[in-house]
């Protein structure tokens, strides 16, 4: 079987994985909760700190900026935290048992050094780039659009590499690095695949702003924009929970030849860069 084909079975697999265990989508709720809540605690900080009129002059413009740092740190933390918490429940499930919402807890709660320290390290760069993109104009842009490309795919694996091989911030994303050139095509094919129907169920939400319009003027156009917006939210925790899985799916046949018991003999592919 090419990669094309196991890229499509492991993007198919990571639905049904969704399907046999709906729980697993309040991890990406309660990551977008916490940031929520952060944003709010943020904006509260700024209000009773210095004032909304003064938050730009003198002091206040100091503690906004580490204010706004603050924030920043904390919504990366949350996002891998839930992350890592997610891609150990899938492993679990890949492995033939049955993960509940205390294991994803508690291998989040295991790693939860090695995710603050990938969270500095990995914030410390996307602040990093977004400074050179400013200074620099277009030709930082494209610059720092390449460079975002490389990193993103080399640090695909990191934090599976993380929790599971209690490694570094540095190793793991070396490791990351080495495990996506083994498996390029099945992640291409599988983000691809899974990206395409995320966007193509997203493509439903557009007739209901549009009847709604039609049957009902103003307020139908308030209620169907409401629906789609409410449809869209659903839409993009799962194609969250979906993305963490397939990442954990693929670091399991990278790193075992194998993808998952569960789902029976015909995914159980030969991997030949396995390491």
């Amino acid at each position: 079987m090419g990669k094309i084909a196991r890229g499509w079975q492991m993007t198919k697999m990571s639905l049904r994985i969704i399907r046999k265990d709906k729980r697993l989508l309040l991890f990406p709720i309660m990551s977008g909760l916490f940031t929520i809540l952060i944003i709010v605690g943020f904006l509260a900080g700024i209000f009773f700190s210095v004032g909304i009129e003064s938050v730009f002059e003198g002091a206040g413009f100091y503690t906004l900026a580490a204010l706004t740092v603050g924030v920043y740190f904390l919504s990366y933390f949350v996002t891998i935290f839930f992350n890592a918490a997610i891609v150990g429940c899938a492993m679990i499930r890949l492995d033939g048992g049955v993960p509940t919402l205390g294991d994803g807890f508690r291998i989040a709660k295991e790693n939860i050094g090695r995710i603050l320290a990938w969270t500095l390290f990995t914030a410390t760069v996307g602040l990093a780039l977004r400074a050179i993109q400013e200074k620099m104009g277009i030709i930082g842009r494209i610059i720092v659009g390449l460079i975002g490309v490389a990193w993103a795919l080399g640090t695909f694996f990191v934090v599976p590499v993380l929790i599971f091989e209690k490694v570094g911030p540095l190793t793991a994303m070396k490791r990351s690095a080495v495990l996506f050139k083994g498996v390029w095509g099945e992640t291409f094919v599988g983000s691809i695949g899974l990206g395409a129907i995320f966007f193509l169920a997203g493509l439903l939400g557009v007739p209901m702003i549009i009847l709604g319009a039609a049957l009902g003027g103003e307020t139908g156009l308030f209620i169907g924009v409401a629906v789609a917006a409410v449809y869209w939210i659903a839409l993009a925790v799962v194609a969250s929970a979906a993305g963490s899985i397939l990442t954990a799916a693929l670091y399991r046949y990278a790193t075992t030849g194998k993808v998952s018991r569960e789902f029976g003999q015909k995914q159980l592919f030969e991997n030949p860069w396995m390491y």
